[in-house]
């Protein structure tokens, strides 16, 4: 089944880049780009991608905006946001949006299909190790932004090892991990994964990881 993936950036050579890189994977087809975030939000909107690979600095509307626009639409897309460099405020506050994860621009080309496979998949955090090293930094610059009444409400609803497995995304352990670490199946870490993100109302792991911050079930540092 081949992945189809929009590329957002306002810099002509990023977007030919990543097209070539993307278009020379059997699984993986650029189906079309954009200039700046609102170009970027009409076009999922027309081409219904898998993945928008989503430049953050953009004009318009930037990368950030374009992310919650297309999160609210409540569509399949999948938005993995570019940086320049790992310790980006403004990618957390892209992943707080409704981004799926983030890719430095200069990963390399397996990088960047493993990447888009990933975040497709929904399956696991992308680079776990460096996304939680991000949302930990900015989680202390601040009190950082309180749960809304219906997330502390749903957040109740959580049994107790919904709570654990929940824990465990947030240090970025993958199903498989998980698994090992409760000493029970994959498949029933998958199926603790899937009631999480649905009594939570969120869209992935990604999402799961920076409630769990923000409820202060994880403590930064």
């Amino acid at each position: 089944m081949t992945i189809r993936v929009l590329i957002a950036d306002d810099q002509m050579m990023v977007r030919e880049g990543f097209s070539v890189l993307l278009n020379a994977m059997p699984d993986i087809e650029v189906v079309g780009e954009a200039v700046n975030g609102r170009q970027a939000v009409e076009r999922v909107r027309e081409l219904a991608p898998d993945v928008v690979l989503m430049d953050i600095r953009m004009p318009e509307l930037n990368g950030i905006e374009a992310t919650r626009e297309i999160a609210a639409a409540d569509g399949a897309a999948k938005v993995l946001v570019l940086t320049t460099f790992d310790l980006d405020e403004y990618v957390y506050q892209a992943l707080r949006a409704g981004a799926s994860g983030f890719l430095l621009k200069d990963a390399s080309a397996r990088q960047l299909a493993d990447g888009v496979r990933i975040v497709a998949s929904g399956e696991a955090l992308l680079a776990p190790s460096v996304t939680r090293r991000l949302i930990t930094e900015f989680s202390k610059l601040s009190e950082g932004p309180r749960l809304m009444p219906s997330a502390q409400a749903a957040y109740g609803d959580l049994t107790e090892r919904e709570t654990e497995v929940l824990v465990l995304i947030a240090q970025g352990l993958s199903n498989a991990e998980i698994a090992g670490r409760l000493v029970v199946a994959e498949s029933t870490i998958k199926t603790h994964v899937s009631r999480i993100l649905v009594k939570l109302g969120l869209r992935d792991r990604t999402q799961a990881a920076v409630f769990a911050y923000e409820a202060r079930l994880v403590t930064p540092g």
